[in-house]
């Protein structure tokens, strides 16, 4: 049986064009900022990846990012056999994760300034003029012919 590829390969899509990655770290944050709401069970947390519009991701992939988190002290997970069913394991965020999930917020802001600056150059940009000549520095020779 074929693998699905993940959110985060690098791969050619059916088209013959490149498909950006999703890095690790955008998972991850994501995670956290989650569980900083509320406690949820790793299924939750995949079905609200897909609302918010991220690439699919392989389940597994999810849980394995959560028990990285878990095993670096940023969240904890009990389980839960209040239902009827079988037991779950329940994620919910710790206070070490708070505080990295606090400067993440903080790197994907400046992120998020560095991107609209960079989509408002890009809007700006008109193909049928070229950019600007930069003046050569004081004391040496003007290279245009």
């Amino acid at each position: 049986m074929a693998r699905q590829p993940e959110a985060d390969d690098q791969t050619p899509d059916t088209k013959g064009s490149f498909r950006p990655r999703l890095q690790g770290n955008l998972l991850s944050s994501t995670l956290l900022a989650y569980l900083r709401n509320w406690n949820a069970y790793g299924y939750q947390l995949v079905q609200e990846l897909a609302k918010a519009g991220l690439p699919a991701f392989d389940s597994a992939t999810v849980y394995r990012t959560l028990r990285q988190l878990e095993r670096a002290g940023l969240v904890s997970s009990f389980w839960d056999t209040s239902s009827s069913g079988p037991a779950r394991r329940m994620y919910s965020l710790t206070k070490a994760g708070e505080g990295v999930l606090s400067l993440w917020v903080d790197v994907l802001s400046h992120y998020q300034s560095v991107l609209k600056r960079a989509m408002r150059a890009y809007e700006k940009q008109d193909p049928k003029v070229a950019p600007p000549q930069s003046e050569p520095p004081p004391g040496e020779p003007d290279s245009t012919p």
